[in-house]
């Protein structure tokens, strides 16, 4: 029986290897002639096949009665041939299979290549490679035309992000940002400035980046005008993770990234100060401790875990994710906590003809002791220019001193200044605590009404509590505290309701296909409803005691308004097409807002209109080209002025009298008015592997919303002192271009490589018609004078520079010898870079995969007071080199003599300090820097034999390293994230770098 079974199995063995046949073959590209590397060979109505090697070649064992062989490749023709040995496959270029599906405004899906304006995408998992809390910090170099801003306030801290230039000098340039088609609210806090303060964080930083499945960035109002005015700088689109049909998917991700300081300012350690003077203007060299800034900065750390569980049927699908934030700053007791839930669901009804989504986004945000910036109640100012003769430790470790007299403890710091203090106290006994709770709630329905139209209704409900504490203890420097301590306390809401309706229309006529939308929307925003309290100087009561009760008398409590703006809108759009290769796209809306009430001008309407033409459609292409198109479109749209500019009210203050208001009304205010054109070009060759997307654009932003003192008579009887009017003209040209490749692709290997340039031209065409001398200044202060003229760009800088005679020698004064300056401020140059570059990468090796990212900005000037007061200070390594050197070098002249060295602190304490020489510190801006770096390997866990369906872990790094940088300082970095103090650096936190790992699990 046994042998009978044995050769019963030989035979059928026998059997099955007679019905294999073996076939080779060899695939090529018709574009070059070329091996295709990692083609797909199926026998076709079966899972047998193969993949092509390097060389193209193929061998495949087909079963028994099969006769045809499926050969595929991405962006290529499928082809199916008759199996023969030795066999010769020519793959060709398949226009059709360039489908890229984009989220467009409204949350409308589209086929990018029938766009006619520029818009680009960035996945999650792109953004997380390298995980930043702020997710908007993660697009920065990876899109054309895009300008991000960080905070130097920390975890948490609010971005600064401009789409195509700055297009208004009243408002901020900043984008809509939308969350599933849903505007959000983005309310920025107050920001740092001058003499101090904190960036309060913005909405932004309240999103967990682990729910977002894409962010899809609307560069111009030609995409953005279904959102009308609000989306005139542009929209940025995020689309939120879902759950999916199949079965339950629990996934763990948790990213651990420790923080650093990249550098501190260049400092000195040799000479110390005499007489008991601040300033370290000794000549006598000193042996004096050096490691006590380097030992003030930690290692942060940044702990990021999120869990979600998504899953469903094809009739509900559902997604559940809880994400946990704990950061640590490098300035000591820098704390920052943030936790968020996040549900969503989707279910279908009536015969899968209805469909209802709704969605709850939950978050808590807690963020201690936010980094300063600024003079003033800044620990770093008194480190930095703390007398090196001085013992730095003996504050350290006593940073508060018992006072006999007052009962308590009060600062220890060796001199009464109005800039610095004891750091140590600064962070101890200045605790301030800012608190986000938030809710995100929206719903939805889709119902399908015909085969050709549906109709969508969403609503959405976005509310957030906020509060900002800073308690000021008794013993703090007495030009900002009083000497009972100081209390700064405010509490608002911020609130946004949005519902709208659409009707969407698809169909096709012959040759002729037709998408359109047609709806109404309406949006109520209520922000900063709160109210605030700050005693500044005027005593509390009793020391240290941070209560309503506690404030004095002439401190006011103050009820805070931002305001109140209803938005009402109704839109159209349509898309026509021809023979798949020719598209209209034509859009229109009517505006209603709240803010214009009273103007006649409440109700203004803006088209768009734009054209696609398919190239590669149309007429024979080369082999090369696997895809081509123009587009060109024209847009306006109007932007509403601000709230309470119309007629403004009168004030209450502390003593309960009435503050006048002393604006006039503004009853003919008209909305701002933003004209863009834009043309553009897209190209593919070799079946995808080459891309190119080129983009101009011209953006004219008409009635400005301009303030001026220069009233009339007749305003002057009336009290007012100001005005506002309609007028000026700003324009932004630009050129926008995306270069993708894959200059690899095999079995095992794939190289990914994207490059990404921008560069926009600013031009001040109108400022005041008629008086073309006339100016606005943006946040002027101490040398730093952001200033636009008629004729100007936005971010030009102006400051007083050395006065030089006709052969470029500085001139110095007769009796001093010191340098002289300029008594009114001249052109020092621009803020804004001349173009900006990204270079994107990834490299995956079977289960490895490294991706780095290098952006540079090229060109632009930065300004930093920090260096200034450094040098005047006497505490910067060039004022030690000077004083070794005998003096300062330079090119000058006093009265006729030739003056080629002069003596180190009057130099230094001439140009440097306050109001010194702004010239000596305006610095080239260009730098390069590797951005982002990853390198990930995905576990083989099928062979683990564990109960997980995916597993990575990855090694990561941001901001590591400047490969070129001429400031002493990031330029890339924001003191403030508003219209002022930009490129600006006044005793900012240094630039850090985050590195660490990710880990990540599917069950």
């Amino acid at each position: 029986m046994r042998k009978t079974m044995t050769l019963l199995c030989l035979f059928i063995g026998i059997c099955w290897a007679s019905a294999q046949t073996k076939i080779t073959g060899t695939v090529i590209s018709s574009d070059d002639g070329q091996p295709v590397i990692g083609a797909t060979v199926v026998a076709k109505g079966t899972s047998v096949g193969t993949v092509t090697n390097v060389d193209g070649n193929f061998t495949i064992s087909l079963p028994s009665g099969s006769k045809t062989l499926v050969i595929s490749y991405v962006g290529m023709a499928t082809v199916e041939a008759a199996p023969q040995n030795g066999m010769k496959i020519t793959l060709k270029a398949d226009t059709k299979q360039i489908k890229e599906v984009v989220v467009t405004a409204l949350g409308i899906q589209r086929d990018k290549k029938t766009l006619a304006y520029s818009s680009q995408q960035v996945s999650g998992d792109e953004m997380l490679k390298a995980k930043d809390i702020n997710f908007m910090n993660s697009l920065s170099g990876k899109a054309a035309g895009i300008e991000i801003k960080k905070s130097v306030s920390g975890a948490g801290g609010s971005t600064r992000t401009v789409l195509r230039g700055s297009k208004s000098w009243s408002q901020l340039s900043e984008p809509l940002y939308v969350i599933d088609g849903v505007p959000m609210v983005n309310h920025k806090g107050d920001q740092s400035g001058m003499w101090g303060g904190t960036d309060e964080g913005d909405g932004l930083s309240q999103i967990n980046p682990d729910d977002i499945e894409s962010v899809s960035i609307l560069k111009g109002s030609n995409a953005a005008i279904l959102y009308g005015s609000q989306g005139a700088n542009g929209v940025v689109i995020i689309t939120t993770k879902k759950g999916k049909e199949g079965t339950t998917n629990v996934t763990f991700s948790s990213s651990t990234l420790f923080e650093s300081v990249m550098s501190t300012p260049n400092l000195q350690y040799k000479y110390g100060s005499e007489g008991g003077a601040k300033e370290s203007w000794s000549y006598t060299p000193g042996n004096y401790a050096s490691n006590y800034v380097k030992d003030f900065f930690q290692t942060g750390a940044n702990l990021v875990n999120t869990v979600s569980i998504s899953g469903g049927n094809n009739k509900t699908t559902a997604y559940f994710s809880y994400g946990n934030t704990l950061a640590s700053g490098v300035i000591p007791n820098n704390k920052y906590v943030k936790n968020n839930v996040t549900f969503q669901q989707s279910t279908k009804l009536l015969n899968d003809k209805l469909t209802v989504r709704s969605n709850v986004m939950l978050t808590s945000e807690k963020a201690n002791n936010r980094n300063t910036a600024g003079y003033y109640l800044n620990p770093l100012t008194g480190l930095y220019l703390f007398p090196r003769d001085k013992d730095f430790s003996s504050y350290q470790n006593n940073y508060q001193v018992f006072s006999k007299d007052r009962n308590m403890y009060l600062q220890n710091w060796f001199v009464a200044d109005h800039m610095q203090s004891n750091p140590y106290w600064l962070i101890n006994k200045q605790p301030k605590t800012d608190l986000t709770k938030r809710v995100i709630a929206s719903v939805s329905a889709d119902y399908q009404i015909s085969k050709k139209i549906k109709f969508q209704t969403r609503a959405s409900y976005d509310y957030a509590v906020k509060s900002y504490e800073q308690k000021y203890y008794a013993g703090g420097n007495t030009v900002n505290i009083s000497e009972n301590g100081r209390w700064s306390y405010k509490k608002f809401d911020d609130m946004m309701m949005y519902t709208d309706g659409i009707f969407t229309y698809t169909d096709k006529f012959g040759d002729f296909s037709v998408n359109g939308v047609l709806g109404a929307s309406y949006q109520k925003s209520v922000l900063g409803n709160g109210v605030s309290v700050d005693n500044g100087s005027n005593s509390l009561l009793y020391p240290n005691e941070f209560y309503f009760q506690n404030l004095p008398t002439n401190v006011q409590v103050q009820s805070t308004y931002s305001g109140e703006v209803i938005k009402e809108g109704a839109f159209a759009n349509a898309q026509i097409g021809y023979k798949d290769m020719i598209y209209l796209d034509l859009s229109g809306r009517n505006d209603w807002s709240s803010t214009l009430v009273g103007t006649g001008n409440d109700s203004y309407f803006y088209p768009s209109f734009g054209l696609t033409g398919i190239l590669s459609q149309m007429v024979k292409m080369p082999s090369a080209v696997t895809f081509a198109k123009v587009r060109a479109s024209y847009a306006k749209v109007a932007n509403d002025v601000p709230f309470n500019k119309i007629s403004a009210a009168n004030t209450i203050n502390s003593s309960a009298g009435i503050d006048k208001n002393t604006v006039a009304p503004f009853t003919n205010a008209k909305p701002e008015m933003l004209t863009t054109i834009e043309v553009g070009t897209d190209w593919r060759f070799f079946g995808g592997r080459l891309g190119l997307d080129f983009t101009y654009y011209n953006i004219a932003s008409t009635n400005q919303f301009i303030s001026s003192s220069n009233v009339t008579a007749a305003q002057q009887l009336n009290g007012y002192s100001s005005f506002y009017y309609n007028a000026g003209k700003i324009v932004n040209k630009g050129l926008e271009i995306v270069l993708t490749t894959i200059p690899v692709k095999s079995r095992n290997l794939e190289w990914k490589s994207t490059f990404n340039f921008s560069r926009n031209v600013n031009k001040i065409v109108e400022l005041v018609p008629g008086y073309p001398d006339r100016y606005i200044d943006m946040g002027a202060s101490e040398g730093y004078v952001p200033r636009l003229y008629q004729g100007g760009s936005f971010g030009d800088i102006y400051g007083l520079k050395f006065v030089r005679n006709s052969s470029g020698q500085i001139i110095l004064d007769a009796t001093t010898g010191a340098p002289t300056k300029t008594k009114d401020p001249q052109y020092l140059g621009n803020l804004e870079p001349k173009f900006s570059l990204g270079w994107s990468n990834g490299f995956s090796y079977k289960q490895f995969a490294l991706n780095f990212l290098v952006n540079a900005k090229i060109g632009g000037k930065c300004f930093s007071q920090t260096e200034a007061i450094l040098d005047g200070y006497g505490v910067s390594e060039r004022t030690a080199v000077a004083r070794d050197n005998g003096g300062v070098a330079i090119n000058a002249i006093k009265g006729t003599t030739p003056v080629t060295k002069i003596d180190a602190k009057l130099y230094y304490t001439t140009v440097g300090d306050r109001n010194g020489v702004s010239e000596a510190y305006v610095y080239d801006r260009t730098n390069i820097r590797l951005t982002q770096l990853s390198l990930s390997y995905d576990l083989n866990v099928s062979k683990l034999k564990i109960p997980v369906k995916a597993a990575s872990i990855s090694l990561v790094g941001n901001n590591l390293f400047f490969i070129y940088k001429k400031a002493p300082y990031d330029p890339e970095l924001t003191m403030s994230t508003g219209l002022g103090s930009q490129s600006l650096d006044n005793f900012n936190v240094p630039s850090t770098r985050t590195y660490g790992f990710n880990l990540k699990v599917s069950f």
